[in-house]
């Protein structure tokens, strides 16, 4: 898949990105999750996963704002990480309106679901958070089109991994993405929830 099948904002996000061409991975994993399959998708660091994740969010999410709830969950290890994944969807939605959320292991939930409730279209949480939020009615997941686990090696911890599989529980459709450098026995059993009709993509070489 080349980045010409992509909408224009998108395109146009790269073009000032100087980022040309996909790499060889992300040609490969691209159409799929253009395609809207479950995936778990291994391969080493600088594969270009993460440039993938927002590549194919944004696309998914036609580049533009739309209401208030949710269309985008990605799930990352700590506060570090969801910073950094914000930052770099902001790279991409610069001139885009649409809405990009970190919400990490920080204090005042409450802000965080006044935040969220006023109107976001990509959430970045850690699972702790993110269930914490679900608990009190801060995420509304009715309007929901992707959900991402962004480098999935931290599901090892259980309370991680309990605080996931708790969300898909209440969600009636969307497309499940797992990103992983390595396969572990803890990522598989996701099979056992919500990725049970999942393909596996791993980097040919």
């Amino acid at each position: 898949m080349s980045f010409k099948k992509l909408n224009i904002p998108l395109k146009e996000a790269l073009e000032r990105l100087e980022i040309e061409n996909p790499l060889p991975f992300q040609k490969q994993i691209l159409p799929k999750i253009k395609s809207g399959r479950d995936l778990f998708i291994v391969a080493p660091e600088g594969s270009g996963k993460t440039t993938a994740l927002v590549i194919s969010t944004i696309q998914k999410l036609e580049s533009a704002a739309f209401e208030d709830a949710p269309r985008a969950l990605i799930f990352v290890q700590d506060k570090e990480a969801a910073l950094a994944l914000e930052e770099e969807f902001n790279k991409f939605t610069k001139y885009m309106d649409l809405r990009v959320y970190s919400a990490h292991d920080a204090p005042d939930i409450s802000k965080q679901k006044d935040d969220i409730y006023d109107g976001v279209d990509i959430v970045i949480a850690t699972p702790k958070k993110l269930f914490q939020l679900f608990k009190i009615t801060g995420i509304n997941v009715s309007q929901l089109k992707i959900l991402a686990v962004e480098d999935a090696e931290f599901l090892t911890k259980n309370s991680d991994y309990n605080d996931l599989i708790r969300i898909p529980q209440h969600i009636t459709k969307c497309q499940y993405l797992v990103f992983a450098s390595t396969m572990n026995p803890k990522i598989e059993r996701l099979k056992d929830s919500f990725m049970a009709r999942a393909e596996m993509l791993r980097l040919k070489v």
